[in-house]
């Protein structure tokens, strides 16, 4: 764990030798949502395999790249494509490209997936907005000796999703007219697939939790 520090200054380095800007957001693609980087305008993409120390995303329909560059006049730096524990990574691995992007200057962080709901009220499609977890995966990226050059050992998780910004998301919704709901996201290792009367589809591995421990650091 202690030689975390030094990864990731080599791999922000490397990132910003090709995008000297510091970006405002963060934000992390989920499976089927790698058409959002078309809207991103000045784009600078790097190949996570030119990135020093970062994994390869092996999963399918994930890019593994980064595409830095400006979105609604916005910097951001956008992981097209993740890191699963599925894919055998382990979570420190998985919430390392968290780290990098919060040396780079990024103050927010969006991260997104897709998986299958429980509530038998939503549908397929539906969107849900997360405001708490549960971690069923009997791992949590924080374990080990702790550098306090990185954070502190145990961070605030009162709050682990900004409470002012699920409200500004719903709002979008409603403004909008689509379906959004806000729930609790259950993070479980993967890749599982159920169907049945009490599943309404598929249960992939869990990125989210893991980064978003990570963030609140």
């Amino acid at each position: 764990m202690l030689d975390q520090y030094d990864k990731i200054t080599e791999a922000s380095a490397a990132i910003q030798a090709r995008f000297p800007h510091q970006p405002a957001v963060g934000i992390i693609l989920g499976s089927g949502l790698g058409g959002v980087t078309a809207a991103i305008t000045g784009q600078v993409v790097i190949p996570y395999a030119e990135i020093p120390h970062f994994a390869r995303s092996t999963a399918t329909g994930h890019a593994g790249q980064l595409v830095c560059g400006h979105l609604e006049g916005v910097p951001v730096i956008v992981m097209e494509g993740r890191m699963h524990a599925y894919e055998g990574y382990p979570l420190a691995q998985i919430t390392f490209p968290v780290r990098v992007l919060e040396r780079q200057g990024a103050s927010l962080l969006i991260v997104t997936n897709a998986c299958g709901g429980l509530n038998p009220h939503f549908r397929t499609g539906d969107i849900m907005v997360i405001d708490d977890h549960i971690n069923l995966m009997n791992d949590n990226p924080l374990v080990g000796i702790n550098d306090d050059r990185l954070g502190s050992r145990f961070p605030d998780m009162s709050a682990p999703y900004t409470p002012e910004l699920i409200d500004e998301a719903l709002a979008v919704a409603r403004h909008e007219d689509f379906v959004a709901h806000r729930g609790v996201y259950v993070a479980v290792t993967g890749r599982t697939s159920r169907r049945g009367p009490n599943t309404a589809s598929s249960v992939p591995s869990a990125p989210m939790s893991s980064a978003c421990r990570r963030c609140r650091r």
